[in-house]
């Protein structure tokens, strides 16, 4: 593709659109001209990025009636699920309204992908311009940690969004304005064994519209960024066109080089917490449903059951407890915490015999490893002693890493810097996002995003661009 072509990049799902800045991180030409979230937070953050110059008052002349109006119709959504009620609306008050708004005209934001039609992205001039048009659609009903319900065409589920997008370029085509490139991101399970139907159909659309298909897993891992993070992308060029998928490059940052010198306090996981947990007395004098609402950090163990009646009062040998729906009868409940609970007593001690003074060890304590916690995964070196992160998802304040500090290891969460880092975004990028964003907001932001050196090797090997000695420059990988 010619590189020296000024690109319009359409990005549907935006989040704060990683493309784009990926884009930018190679010195392209490239101009934001269509986005489509629609979840207020994103938002916020796209606006924040990438039009944080834009200071137009685009609500002036519009009463709050009229905003309220424009945003429930539009269907923005607070919690990435679903769109807010009118209520919901009403209730943020006309400060908000106009923000929102504001964000929405500035992003040039067509917010609900349903409501767009082929007219609406604006392809224009196809000899001046390349046009990309990527689509990283929803992933939860794909994905492992979902519950698999399928993307097939008219199911309803978040990932058929994806036929959305098939609507869109066929309103294209029948008008004579198909963009030349299209970008596709989800998880591998998108051709899996329960997708794999839906896949081939989504690549034979596509190729009835005139592109040639190109696609590949690729893991952050082997492009730079120490996160253990496997995605497919799906290439598609317009007329017939070759591509080749770039190469892997050997891993030289470390985890640890991504972590912060100072952290707060507050990211430090609290033994007072845990010691409540072991506390037998606290937990078997708790019976049914109390039993959970005992529990302080349910991060660490989400299900903690009774058997027998919820009103008996349990003896400790009557407890069981649930490692990720797997039931093991518990002849000394306090053991079996032992086993499970107290992270740092456990996995420090049985790591010290493998890592060395400055090593990382990353792990997560959220309920989808409590399966794995037993002696065998905590000896098993490369799972703990490889400097590689584990995937970041939306819920990624549930991670964090072993550190040593003076002669002690401690275990903390991941900040939310550091899991930008881990997404190859810059310090001076992850500030913009985080102006007006809450932890909990920039974790999902993260979680929900792509590795841009990942975007980076896809564009560098379309366009001819060397994306390593770019990356590098900006300090974001290591040549």
């Amino acid at each position: 593709m010619n590189k020296n072509k000024p690109i319009r990049l359409i990005s549907l799902f935006s989040g704060y659109d990683s493309q784009l800045l990926a884009l930018k991180y190679l010195g392209m030409n490239v101009e934001s001209w269509r986005t489509c979230e629609w979840v207020v937070k994103s938002i916020q953050a796209l606006k924040d990025l990438h039009f944080g110059n834009d200071n137009i008052d685009y609500s002036k002349d519009l009463a709050k009636e009229e905003l309220i109006d424009f945003l429930v119709k539009k269907g923005i959504s607070a919690d990435y699920n679903k769109p807010m009620t009118e209520k919901q609306v009403q209730r943020l008050g006309e400060t908000k309204l106009r923000i929102i708004y504001n964000n929405i005209k500035a992003t040039h934001n067509m917010v609900n992908i349903q409501q767009v039609n082929g007219n609406d992205l604006g392809i224009e001039e196809l000899d001046k311009y390349n046009y990309i048009m990527t689509y990283s659609y929803p992933c939860q009903d794909l994905s492992l940690a979902g519950k698999q319900k399928g993307m097939a065409e008219g199911s309803g589920t978040r990932s058929s969004m994806l036929w959305e997008v098939g609507r869109i370029l066929e309103e294209c085509y029948r008008g004579g304005y198909l963009p030349q490139i299209l970008l596709m991101e989800n998880v591998p399970q998108v051709h899996g064994k329960k997708n794999i139907e839906y896949f081939n159909l989504w690549l034979d659309k596509l190729k009835s519209l005139g592109y040639k298909n190109h696609w590949k897993d690729l893991n952050a891992k082997d492009y730079g960024v120490p996160q253990n993070r496997n995605r497919c992308f799906v290439v598609s060029l317009l007329g017939n066109r070759s591509y080749e998928f770039p190469k892997p490059i050997e891993l030289k940052l470390k985890l640890k080089d991504l972590l912060e010198e100072t952290v707060d306090e507050k990211y430090y996981l609290n033994n007072k917490q845990l010691d409540y947990i072991l506390d037998v007395n606290n937990v078997a004098l708790a019976s049914g449903r109390d039993i959970n609402q005992r529990i302080v950090n349910p991060n660490i163990a989400k299900t903690i059951s009774c058997r027998g009646a919820a009103d008996q009062r349990a003896d400790v040998t009557n407890f069981v407890v649930n490692d990720n729906n797997k039931e093991y009868k518990a002849i000394d409940l306090k053991e079996k915490l032992n086993l499970i609970l107290p992270l740092q007593k456990q996995v420090c001690n049985k790591a010290l015999n493998f890592v060395e003074p400055t090593d990382v060890i990353d792990y997560t304590y959220s309920n989808s490893r409590l399966e794995e916690m037993g002696e065998g995964y905590i000896k098993t070196k490369n799972k703990y002693n490889n400097n590689i992160g584990c995937t970041l998802t939306t819920n990624s304040q549930n991670f964090g890493v072993c550190v040593k500090e003076s002669k002690n290891f401690r275990i903390r969460k991941f900040v939310p810097k550091e899991c930008f880092k881990l997404m190859g975004v810059c310090d001076k990028d992850f500030e913009k996002i985080a102006k007006n964003q809450s932890d909990s907001s920039l974790y999902h932001l993260a979680g929900d995003s792509i590795v841009t050196t990942c975007l980076g090797a896809i564009f560098g090997s379309l366009f001819g661009i060397d994306w390593i000695e770019k990356f590098s420059k900006l300090g974001i990988i290591k040549k």
